[in-house]
Formats: C-alpha cells, sequence, structure tokens
C-alpha cells in the first residue's frame, strides 16, 4: 500500500479503473452499487489505523489505549477491517458482507444499512477472482486524512458519481442532477451560517454538498448549517450518506423513505420546516401516492390535490409546507408544469394568489441525462422584499447552452448570466420579463415562458418609403437598359 499525499487526477485515475475492473460481469448502472461501499469501506479502515497510530504515539505504545472507541470516528470490529478482507482468498463475497454488516451494528447510529443491500456473495456476477482483483486495486493506496483531506476525497467521489453517470446516461437522471444545474440553484438559494437546508429528493445528496461550497466559497462558517435529505431509492440514499462523511460533514440527517406517501421530519406541530428547501425531484411521477392527498394528515394540500397520474404539483407543495415562516426554495421541474390545465392550473391559480412564486427560469434543451426535454426552476419564497410583491420574473433561458452532439451543457458563463437576471429582476428585451401577478391572470394563470418574454425579430427589412425608393430606382436603371438595348438593336437592323 502506498503511503503518498494525493492528487485529485490520481484518485479519478484509481477510481475509474475500479469501475474498469467490474466491467463485463456487472452492468455498467450497478458500478455504483459495488464501488461506493468499497471505498467507503476503505476509508474508514484507514482512517480508522490512523486513528489508532496517534493515539499508540500520545499512550507511548498502549495499544489497549489506542482502541478505545473515544479515539476513533466509527468502530471496526474484529474480523471486520479492510486488511481482514485483503487476507482471504476464497468465498471473498461473503467475508466482505460479514465486515460491512458488523461495522453497520457497531456503528448503529450513524451507519446502519449505509453500505445498501449489494449482492456481494453472488458468484456468478462476482467471482472471487474479480472481487480479490477488485480489493487488490483498492489497496493500492492508504486513503487516510493524511494522505487525503475530506474536500479531496469528496470531490473525487463527486467526480465517480458523474463517471458513473455518464457511462450509463440515460438511467442516471434518477440519481445525478448536472452540477451546473445545481450550482444555479445554489446561488439563488444564497444559504447562510447557522441555516438548515432540505432536499426531499435528494438522490446522491449533491444538492445539500452544493449549498456546503456556496457557504465554503464566501468564506462562511460551512459546519454550522444543518442538512436534511429524504431518497426512496435505497443505493441512492447510501450513497449521500457516505458522500456526506466523505465530504467530512457531521451534522447531517439523511433518511431512505417516499417523501410524498411517508415524509421523515417532524416537529411538534406538524412537519418540521426549514430555511432552505432545495431540489430536482422525480419528473411527472405518475404512482406518487395522490390516493391519499385530498385528506393528507400533513396539511401539504394548501392548494389542491394534483393530477393522479403527475406529481409534479405534489412536490411543489410539499416543498412550500416544508418553508418555515422565512423560507425560500428553487424546484426543478418539466416545462409542463408551467401551462398544464385542469387540477395543476387551479394549483398553481391557488399559489399565485398567494404571492409566494418570485421567478420562473427556463432552462435550454437536452442538458439532463435520459431526456432531451427542457425543464424549469421555479423559485419560491415565503416573504418576497417589497419590490417584488405582486411580481414574477420570467427568463428564458433556453440560448444559454452549449451545444454538443449528445448532449447540451450549461456552462459557467450561462450559469452567471441566468443568476445575474435573477438577481437584477429587470427587463431585458428578448430574455427577461418582470410581470404582474394581474397579467398572468389575464392569462388565465398559465407560466409558459414565450406568454411574457416575446422575442423581437429584427428582420432587417426597408420600411415602405425606402422599397419605394429603391423600387423607383431599378425601374428607372430597367427603363435605360431597355433604351440602350433597343439603340444597339437598331444597328444591326
Amino acid at each position: 500500500m502506498t503511503n503518498i499525499k494525493l492528487t485529485l487526477s490520481q484518485l479519478e485515475q484509481y477510481l475509474s479503473k475500479a469501475a474498469w475492473i467490474l466491467k463485463g460481469p456487472v452492468d455498467a448502472s450497478d458500478f455504483k452499487v459495488y464501488i461506493f461501499p468499497l471505498l467507503f469501506f476503505k476509508r474508514i479502515s484507514d482512517v480508522y489505523d490512523e486513528e489508532f497510530r496517534i493515539a499508540l504515539q500520545e499512550s507511548e505504545g498502549d495499544s489497549e489505549y489506542a482502541n478505545l472507541p473515544e479515539f476513533h470516528r466509527f468502530l471496526i470490529p474484529e474480523g471486520c477491517h479492510w486488511k481482514d478482507v485483503r487476507e482471504t482468498t476464497s468465498n471473498v463475497g461473503l467475508v466482505i458482507e460479514k465486515a460491512l454488516r458488523g461495522i453497520e451494528q457497531a456503528n448503529q447510529e450513524f451507519l446502519y444499512g449505509i453500505f445498501g443491500d449489494a449482492q456481494w456473495s453472488n458468484k456468478n456476477k462476482l467471482s472471487d477472482r474479480l472481487l480479490i482483483d477488485l480489493i487488490e486495486h483498492f489497496s493500492q493506496y492508504d486513503l487516510c486524512n493524511g494522505n487525503v483531506d475530506s474536500d479531496l476525497l469528496g470531490n473525487s467521489y463527486e467526480y465517480l458519481i458523474k463517471h458513473f453517470a455518464d457511462l450509463t446516461n440515460k438511467k442516471a437522471g434518477e440519481f445525478y442532477t448536472p452540477r451546473s444545474v445545481v450550482h444555479l440553484l445554489g446561488l439563488i438559494l444564497d444559504p447562510h451560517e447557522g441555516e438548515t437546508i432540505y432536499d426531499p429528493a435528494c438522490g446522491t445528496g449533491g444538492m445539500l454538498l452544493e449549498c456546503v461550497d456556496h457557504l465554503k466559497h464566501n468564506k462562511e462558517d460551512y459546519r454550522t448549517l444543518k442538512l436534511f435529505g429524504q431518497e426512496k431509492n435505497l443505493t441512492s440514499s447510501s450513497i449521500a450518506r457516505m458522500n456526506m462523511f466523505l465530504h467530512g460533514i457531521e451534522d447531517f440527517q439523511i433518511y431512505r423513505g417516499d417523501t410524498l406517501r411517508n415524509p421523515a421530519f417532524f416537529e411538534a406541530d406538524g412537519l418540521k420546516t426549514f430555511d432552505c428547501v432545495i431540489a430536482n425531484p422525480p419528473f411527472s411521477l405518475k404512482e406518487w401516492g395522490a390516493e391519499n392527498w385530498a385528506n393528507d394528515p400533513y396539511g401539504r394540500n394548501i392548494a389542491g390535490v394534483p393530477p393522479q397520474g403527475n406529481g409534479d404539483m405534489a412536490w411543489v407543495q410539499h416543498m412550500i409546507k416544508s418553508m418555515n415562516s422565512t423560507g425560500r426554495m428553487t424546484v426543478v421541474l418539466p416545462h409542463g408544469a408551467l401551462f398544464r390545465k385542469g387540477a395543476e392550473g387551479r394549483i398553481r391559480e391557488a399559489l399565485l394568489k398567494m404571492d409566494l412564486l418570485e421567478a420562473v427560469i427556463g432552462l435550454g434543451s437536452n442538458i439532463f441525462y435520459g431526456t432531451q426535454l427542457a425543464a424549469c426552476v421555479l423559485v419560491f419564497k415565503q416573504n418576497k422584499t417589497a419590490d417584488r410583491k405582486g411580481k414574477v420574473l420570467f427568463i428564458d433561458g433556453s440560448e444559454q447552452v452549449r451545444v454538443g452532439r449528445a448532449q447540451n451543457f450549461l456552462e459557467p458563463q450561462h450559469v452567471q448570466q441566468l443568476f445575474d437576471w435573477y438577481r437584477d429582476f429587470a427587463d431585458v428585451e428578448n430574455f427577461v420579463k418582470v410581470s404582474s401577478i394581474d397579467e398572468i391572470a389575464e392569462n388565465d394563470f398559465n407560466l409558459n415562458i414565450p406568454l411574457y418574454v416575446e422575442k423581437i425579430i429584427e428582420d432587417n427589412l426597408p420600411s415602405v418609403e425606402e422599397a419605394l425608393a429603391d423600387l423607383k430606382k431599378a425601374w428607372d436603371a430597367s427603363q435605360k437598359a431597355e433604351e440602350n438595348f433597343k439603340s444597339i438593336l437598331s444597328k444591326f437592323l
């Protein structure tokens, strides 16, 4: 095992090679089920050894003292360390399962269920030879804090999430939102020290970590943030928890569960509320729990019951209900949520009359994995500033993309332009329009962006007077040409 300070590039290559080892027996969409738990297992084993060495040195060689639980972030029971797995040559999958379950049991408060439910002992998929190769590959480097700080490891982890999204593409949308979109939402949300952040469809935790990065960028103490997330998918929720630990985040709660049917966070008088709510929920979810919404026990049907086959407005109402008295939220939705009629139209009307919606931002097409559809960002606030009350900002960001061969990209300059337009809250010809609630009411509360942001097409056509003058010149020229032709022709007759 190499004991060196690792660079981000080295870590990224190291993790990519691990995925390459699995290629063939394991489908690319399942790489994450195996790679993320092994990486986390290796990390906590190496950090445990590092903590042991430090305590051993402090106690002048007292190993019993160095093994005391108070010197370790996580406990690793006997037989459950990385080295125990590495020394195994047969039934490796069973030994991995035993080690992971043992660590979860020893650290139930923080790690229960964190390694997911991968079938490590399925030899049809994971032979002993393959697992030995994988373990040996991960054993190349010591991933202790002295060699890899949490920011670097966290960034490499994010790289791996994107790498798997690139490999699987169509299946990636459920757990990966392009980081440029996440960054835009973080800029708009603008979290600060001491605030609570909630993502009801947190996937692998990228939006929660964007809020952490936002504070770091602004030189604020990110450790004062309190992060909350819920995620239905077992693998994604496990990855999110590992992601937090690997980024060095301590104050978080991420639960697995169906948010619309069984929300996880409560206070004495109902749903827990937060300073900031942020999400990219599943688009147009069909089986979302409509049967319970009319009499929702959590009081989330504040604007009405969404249609049975589309949960977009259920997510919006859940998120609004999760804002505290000064809360703010950003949510990614499909464009259809802006203009679909029926129950969704009535919900839009009710929300607009509450004056909670601050901005509608249309994004370019084909920037999300697995869909060419364009999406939009809705911004809600419990307390709009005085100059924004009774108004909604519409931004047409359809042109703010770099067009690629298979996918389009929202580049940093595009993100900055969209944020600048949001921050300035002023009309910009062809791109931005501030509209009153009364104007929106005249459009039957339809939020389709082209109704408000009109495109001025510069056709460069001449005026009628200019056209007539040009026509007269052309006529005179043709008359002269005809006279000249007749003159030349007469000489030959």
